[in-house]
């Protein structure tokens, strides 16, 4: 929607007055100080003084075109920005670095662990194979203990049946010596 009238005149007068402002204020700079480069005043934020306002809205006041400072160096800014990303990265760097350090010192210790207990389950099975080597060396003398233990306890069983026998006769005998 584009502005018709007075509208428009006002909108033309705001956007004409900052340039005019702008002129005069350089142009004041450089008669007040000519030593002054132009560089500085190009960096210098240009202020722009606020235009009274003849709107008869009563306390409406008008816009006023934004004036953006002058940009510093950009081959200051490249190198500035260069070196902190370079720092920044090397700090990346850096870290990632430490950590494969310390995954690689993990791993040494986890295969150094590894190796003592291989060791370890090494010398136990060869101590389980001398202990069977032993049993089975022994298997002889336990299979005799065995068989003596058989004939002990059939021993045994013989002499309660001796033992149950002779008291039976003893009961006899003192039966008939009564008699």
């Amino acid at each position: 929607m584009a502005a018709t009238g007075d509208d428009a005149a006002a909108m033309d007068s705001i956007s004409r007055a900052p340039a005019a402002h702008l002129a005069a204020l350089n142009a004041a700079a450089s008669l007040s100080s000519p030593a002054e480069a132009p560089e500085d005043v190009a960096e210098s934020p240009a202020v722009v003084p606020k235009k009274p306002s003849t709107n008869s809205d009563g306390g409406v006041e008008t816009a006023e075109e934004a004036v953006e400072p002058a940009e510093p160096d950009i081959n200051e800014l490249c190198t500035d920005m260069f070196e902190k990303m370079s720092v920044f990265l090397q700090g990346e760097l850096t870290g990632t670095c430490e950590d494969y350090r310390l995954l690689e010192n993990m791993n040494k210790l986890t295969s150094l662990k590894y190796m003592e207990m291989k060791d370890i389950s090494i010398n136990i099975s060869r101590n389980l194979q001398d202990l069977n080597n032993k049993y089975a060396s022994l298997q002889p003398y336990l299979d005799q203990i065995n068989q003596i233990e058989e004939q002990v306890s059939s021993l045994e069983q013989a002499a309660y049946k001796l033992d149950a026998y002779s008291k039976k006769l003893e009961a006899r005998f003192k039966k008939l010596e009564k008699r």
